[in-house]
Parts: structure tokens; C-alpha cells; sequence
């Protein structure tokens, strides 16, 4: 798929000193770390592999006007073209489904046809959001550790975050959620600044390089990257290594914050 990246990620066997080098980054998170703020989808639990699923029951909807790599690749133009006023979300996705069927179809779409694209989107608002392995006993963990306060920090729509948050059952581990319609640098000093924080005292956690990790890296920050298997293109960015950052192949691996 266009809109979508499955990626591998090796967990190659780490140097005597990139070990060392770990260790002493987690030592420092337990002593400096007041808030740790967590990304929701793709990270507490699954949520671009649904909107894959959609997304290939649309490009079917839509084969009489082009194969599936057509369909996904204007799809994602009409996604980027919409992102600056709609943002992000399912609804958002919807929008621009049935906008791109319109264009496609070249407006020959039939309104049963359309219904039924907006069902298959509409259908998004109720995903499962059954934690990923290893979420709800290590959010336990910390939670029950006492040495945190622990935040969601997530982008998309409010009502549909906090309904996933709440079907999840991972609701009470949460002290704060703040929904946003992007992250950037500044919307991380922001949440700082309403948490009576230093940036040295915020850990992010997260799926996505570029939303998560990189714009808390760009002003001192410190953050742990879990990486999923399935990453939205627009969301895609070359990872790297920093002396602020620590990789984990799996979200259990974080329990080591609880000790």
C-alpha cells in the first residue's frame, strides 16, 4: 500500500558499550524523569493496521476506475492536500475517502457506493483498541511504582481518543490526556509548561519518529521510541540514534522504570 510502510525492525545485539550507554540513559530517566508522556495508536495499542483494512476494501469499492497502487497513491494526495484543514483522525480519513472516490470516479460514483465507503470509514470509530502486548501490566507497573505522573499525549480527534482510551481499559493508569492536532516542537513545551515541568523532566514514548521523538530530541528532551510494524507514510522517518534516546523492541521492555 501506498498510504502504509510494514516495516522490519532487526533487533540487532547491542556493543558492550552501547549497553553501558543504555543503562546509564535509564538510570538517568528514573532519577530526572517526573512525567512520562505516552503516544495512544500504534503504541498503547493497534491502530494503522485497521486503517490498512479499510483502506484495501476501498481500493476494491473502487477497482472499476483503477488498480489498487492508483487508488492508494491519489488517496494519499488527497489525504496531504486535506491534512493542514482537517488534520488528522478517522473522521478526517473519511472525508478525504469519499472526496477521492468523487475524483476518481471522475463523479460516476454511485450514492450507494459512496455510503458504503463512508460506513467502511465510519467504521474506524470502533476499533477495539486492545492493548498491545506487554502495555496494560507494564502501565501497572509504573503506575503502581508511585514515581511518575503519567500522561496520553497523542494526536487526532478528541472524542474518538478518548472513547479508544476508554475501550481499552487502560483509562485509570492515566493522571492526564491531552489530545493535539499535531506535534511539534512547540506543543511539547507547551504540555511542559502546563505540567510545571522542565523538558529534562518529560519522557515521550512513542511509535512514530517523526511525531513522537524527533521534536522532543529537537529541544533537549528525552524520549523512548517503540517501534511498530506497520507505520502510516505520512508519519515515516528515518530513525537515528541520540545520546537523549533509547530504542525498545517492545513496550514491556519499559518495566524496567518501575524498579
Amino acid at each position: 500500500m501506498d498510504t502504509s510502510l510494514h516495516i522490519k525492525y532487526n533487533k540487532a545485539e547491542k556493543s558492550p558499550m552501547k549497553q553501558q550507554s543504555d543503562e546509564k540513559l535509564v538510570e538517568w530517566f528514573k532519577e530526572h524523569t517526573k512525567v512520562i508522556a505516552f503516544d495512544a495508536d500504534d503504541t498503547l495499542w493497534d491502530c494503522q493496521s485497521h486503517f490498512e483494512a479499510v483502506e484495501s476494501a476501498y481500493c476494491e469499492m473502487l477497482s472499476p476506475w483503477g488498480d489498487e497502487k492508483y487508488i492508494s497513491s491519489e488517496l494519499f494526495k488527497t489525504e496531504t492536500a486535506n491534512m493542514e484543514e482537517l488534520g488528522y483522525g478517522c473522521k478526517a480519513f473519511t472525508l478525504s475517502l469519499v472526496e477521492n472516490a468523487v475524483k476518481v470516479s471522475k463523479g460516476t460514483i454511485s450514492a450507494d457506493l459512496l455510503l458504503r465507503i463512508q460506513e467502511a470509514g465510519r467504521s474506524l470509530l470502533r476499533l477495539p483498541a486492545t492493548p498491545l502486548p506487554g502495555v496494560d501490566e507494564t502501565l501497572k507497573a509504573l503506575r503502581n511504582a508511585g514515581k511518575y505522573r503519567m500522561v496520553v499525549f497523542t494526536k487526532g480527534e478528541i472524542q474518538d481518543q478518548e472513547n479508544k482510551l476508554r475501550r481499552s481499559g487502560l483509562w485509570e493508569f492515566f493522571d492526564r490526556v491531552d489530545v493535539v492536532a499535531n506535534k511539534t516542537p512547540r506543543h511539547y513545551r507547551e504540555l511542559c509548561e502546563d505540567l510545571n515541568i522542565s523538558i529534562d523532566e518529560l519522557l515521550m514514548v512513542g511509535n512514530s519518529f517523526r511525531s513522537d521523538i524527533e521534536p522532543v530530541l529537537a529541544i533537549g528532551g528525552y524520549a523512548i521510541h517503540v517501534p511498530f510494524e506497520v507505520v502510516w507514510a505520512h508519519e515515516h522517518m528515518e530513525a537515528y540514534e541520540h545520546e537523549h534516546l533509547l530504542t525498545c523492541s517492545k513496550f514491556s521492555e519499559l518495566m524496567c522504570l518501575a524498579e
